[in-house]
């Protein structure tokens, strides 16, 4: 064999996989749905909490009677406890989201477990568990840190609906996208909390349409363990 032909294997088998090709390899760490099978949706918040948006969410959720899974960062909750609590209180699931929201596969090794961990910490100290959940920011992560949280026996959850709710839209353009998407089985994102200039108010006032037409079309809301069959906690 030419060595030159063997030098490009060698190249190629280093490749950097692209997130789908690690949900491929990874799916028992890597999830982005869960089964077809069953006409049930995960509503999924991240970057909360805070004080603007994430209340005015719990409270629609509880208007609907709905339970949601809230990706939650570190420095956040530790600046507001009380909404941790009542996330937890009211029903619902929480999952870990980074401390500081920093993009993963750009920090060293101990940068990338000190996100996870300390949040890890904070969380366990106001709820009682430590979250299996984890939602990497971006939904960017490499593959030496998704063998590093399936060691660890977290489990990964992004998404195959997103609102794009982050650009500040309004509940019209919120819904249109969430509808556009969802089929059995979906992980809908959103956002409960995010920038100072970001305007949340379209994702708040979609919450009870987007409820009311997936009921209609026969669907069950769910937590994300409930959707995967998995534990919230580790």
């Amino acid at each position: 064999m030419p060595v030159q032909k063997n030098q490009g294997q060698v190249r190629i088998s280093h490749k950097k996989l692209t997130l789908s090709q690690l949900v491929v390899k990874y799916p028992d760490t890597f999830k982005l749905r869960g089964s077809s099978q069953e006409k049930k949706v995960a509503l999924t918040f991240d970057d909360g909490p805070d004080t603007r948006f994430t209340p005015k969410v719990l409270d629609a959720l509880k208007a609907n009677q709905v339970k949601a899974t809230f990706f939650v960062l570190g420095a956040m909750a530790n600046t507001h406890p009380d909404v941790i609590k009542r996330i937890v209180n009211e029903g619902h699931v929480i999952g870990n989201h980074s401390y500081s929201h920093e993009n993963l596969p750009k920090l060293s090794v101990d940068k990338f477990q000190n996100q996870i961990e300390s949040t890890e910490t904070i969380l366990q100290n106001l709820i009682g568990y430590a979250p299996r959940l984890i939602r990497p920011p971006y939904g960017a992560i490499n593959e030496e840190q998704v063998k590093w949280i399936a060691d660890h026996h977290y489990l990964i959850v992004n998404w195959n609906v997103d609102s794009l709710d982050w650009k500040s839209l309004n509940s019209d353009q919120v819904l249109h996208n969430i509808m556009q998407q969802t089929k059995p089985g979906s992980i809908i994102l959103q956002h409960s909390g995010g920038a100072d200039s970001q305007d949340l108010s379209g994702t708040v006032q979609a919450i009870g349409p987007l409820i009311n037409k997936l009921k209609a079309a026969g669907y069950t809301f769910v937590t994300v363990p409930e959707l995967l069959h998995v534990t919230k906690s580790k």
